[in-house]
């Protein structure tokens, strides 16, 4: 065959093509069971960090075990779905669904003390893309025992603040009831305390925003509101 024909070359290259798609196919299916567990692994971290117990990917699966005490789906009514992991559901397709047809998963943490917590899976969206996170719940089922947030693509310095403690531990202690019973979330107050329409709310339910960052920080503040609404009914028939 001549080499410097157009036919050779046409073979070569798809030959070449061939050969690099099929190395490329090869090695994603060799990496999606890794990458999978390193996804895992990173959500049972997150789910951990809400109830402040630390844990490195290695130890991640064994101190899940020892903490979260149970996992479980309810849907819109408040009712448990039999059947359901609540490890296996995907929110942002529940969260597509009418209100009436999600099926939303829940995780109970037991601490060293005996007590428990409730955590709720978040998930919103930011100023740039997706934010997520996990709020957790006292025995009364509105004081926040922690929270953790995450996010995708918000600007680093600014938004991209909402995963760092700075800004996550603040929630602890705030209540996402209003003394009339109303769910209500928690404010996120550009300026903080000072710029707050009542300091006895802000102490109350409220937290301070991120400087130059107040978009994320409001996107926050709805994840939560949206998020707990989803899981009202639950809420209210198991809170003390």
């Amino acid at each position: 065959m001549n080499t410097n024909g157009n036919l050779y070359t046409f073979i070569y290259a798809s030959v070449l093509v061939i050969v690099v798609a099929a190395a490329l196919s090869f090695t994603a299916l060799k990496l999606q069971p890794i990458q999978e567990m390193n996804v895992m692994n990173e959500k049972m971290q997150n789910i951990l960090a809400s109830v402040h117990i630390e844990s490195s990917r290695d130890s991640a699966h064994q101190v899940f075990e020892k903490y979260i005490t149970r996992s479980f789906v309810v849907n819109a009514k408040g009712e448990e779905v039999q059947g359901k992991k609540a490890f296996d559901v995907n929110l942002k397709q529940q969260y597509k669904k009418k209100f009436e047809n999600r099926e939303l998963p829940l995780y109970e943490a037991t601490l060293e003390d005996g007590s428990k917590k409730l955590i709720i899976p978040l998930l919103g969206k930011g100023l740039w893309g997706p934010i997520w996170g996990y709020l957790a719940l006292d025995e009364d089922y509105n004081t926040v025992y922690g929270a953790v947030f995450d996010h995708k693509g918000e600007t680093p310095g600014l938004g991209a603040e909402i995963a760092k403690k700075e800004f996550q531990i603040p929630f602890t202690g705030k209540t996402i009831y209003d003394d009339k019973g109303e769910l209500i979330g928690i404010e996120v107050v550009k300026g903080g305390k000072a710029a707050a329409k009542s300091a006895e709310e802000y102490d109350k339910h409220g937290v301070d925003a991120i400087s130059g960052g107040t978009i994320t920080s409001k996107a926050v503040q709805k994840m939560i509101y949206d998020c707990l609404s989803s899981y009202k009914v639950y809420i209210e028939e198991n809170k003390k």
